[in-house]
C-alpha cells in the first residue's frame, strides 16, 4: 500500500533519511489494525523525525524494546542516529481498549512496555522483527502475533468510536464539539466519555488535530503562496491569529516558518 505521510512534519526532508513502508492487515485483522507501518533509518549524525500523531495507539517493536504507546497529544519528536529500523502496529481508534483492560485515557501520553498487556512473548516479537531486514516479514510477524490474540468479534463500542474518529478526522472543517456530538447522535457528554473510554484523546483534541494536520499538509504540498485568512475560515478558526497559534503551540513554528526551505 502507499505509505501515508500525514501528520509527519517536512515528510519531503524525512524521505531523505528515512525509508516508510506500511503493509494493510489481513481481512481478520482489519477491524482492530489501521496498518502495519516500518521506517528504516541511516543517518550520519542525528536527524529529529517529528510528528503531530494521530488517535491511534502504537505497539512499536524497536531496537531497545517492544512499546505501547498510547495517543501522544504533544509533538511526537524521536531523534534518529545511525542506522536502525522499527515495526509498528496502528491500532484502529478504540481497538486497543480489549488489550488494554482498561480506558484508552489510562494510556494518554504513555508508552509502556508491550510485555504488561502481552506477556513475555511480546519481547520474542521484538527479537524476530529485529533479527530481518525485510518490512513486509516483519509486518507478517507482527500478524501472526496478532491473529490469535484478537476476540471472536469487535467490540460495537470501538467500531463506534472507530467510525467516529474517522468522520471527524476526514471533515477538518468540523470544529466545534457540540456540532460533532450531533453529528454522531450523542450528548457532548456520552461523546466525551466514548472517547476517553475507546480513543484515548478528547473529541476536542481530535478535532482540533484534524485541522492542523490539514494545516501541515497544505503547508507541505503548496505549489503557491498560501493564503492564510481564506483558509483559517475553511477550516473554522475565528480569524488567522487564531491559527496561527495553534499551529505554532502544536509545532513550535508559524505556518510561514515551516513553509520556509
Amino acid at each position: 500500500m502507499a505509505a501515508k505521510t500525514r501528520g509527519i512534519l517536512h515528510p519531503a526532508e524525512q524521505s531523505r533519511y528515512v525509508e516508510l513502508t506500511q503493509h494493510a492487515p489481513s481481512a481478520p485483522l482489519e477491524a482492530y489494525v489501521e496498518h502495519y507501518w516500518h521506517v528504516r533509518w541511516s543517518v550520519d549524525g542525528v536527524y529529529e523525525s517529528k510528528v503531530l500523531s494521530h488517535p491511534n495507539v502504537h505497539l512499536a517493536s524497536e531496537p531497545e524494546g517492544v512499546l505501547v504507546y498510547g495517543v501522544t497529544r504533544a509533538l511526537f519528536t524521536r531523534k534518529l542516529e545511525g542506522d536502525g529500523h522499527v515495526l509498528g502496529v496502528k491500532f484502529r481508534p478504540g481497538a486497543f481498549r480489549y488489550f488494554s483492560g482498561a480506558p484508552v485515557s489510562t494510556l494518554t501520553d504513555r508508552r509502556v512496555p508491550a510485555a504488561e498487556f502481552f506477556g513475555p512473548q511480546a519481547d520474542a516479537l521484538g527479537r524476530a522483527v529485529q533479527a530481518t531486514a525485510d518490512p513486509a516479514e516483519a509486518a507478517s510477524l507482527a500478524e501472526a502475533f496478532l491473529l490469535p490474540r484478537i476476540p471472536p468479534r469487535p467490540d460495537p463500542d470501538a467500531l463506534r468510536a472507530a467510525g467516529l474518529v474517522a468522520r471527524f478526522t476526514a471533515e477538518p472543517a468540523l470544529f466545534r464539539v457540540s456540532d460533532a456530538a450531533a453529528t454522531a447522535g450523542l450528548s457532548v457528554r456520552a461523546l466525551q466519555r466514548l472517547f476517553s473510554e475507546y480513543v484515548g484523546a478528547s473529541p476536542k483534541w481530535v478535532l482540533r488535530r484534524a485541522r492542523l494536520h490539514e494545516v501541515a499538509a497544505r503547508a507541505d504540498t503548496a505549489a503557491a503562496p498560501i493564503d492564510w485568512p481564506a483558509l483559517a475560515t475553511e477550516l473554522g478558526y475565528a480569524d488567522q491569529p487564531h491559527l496561527i497559534r495553534d499551529f505554532t503551540a502544536a509545532t513550535g513554528h508559524t505556518p510561514t516558518r515551516y513553509t520556509r526551505p
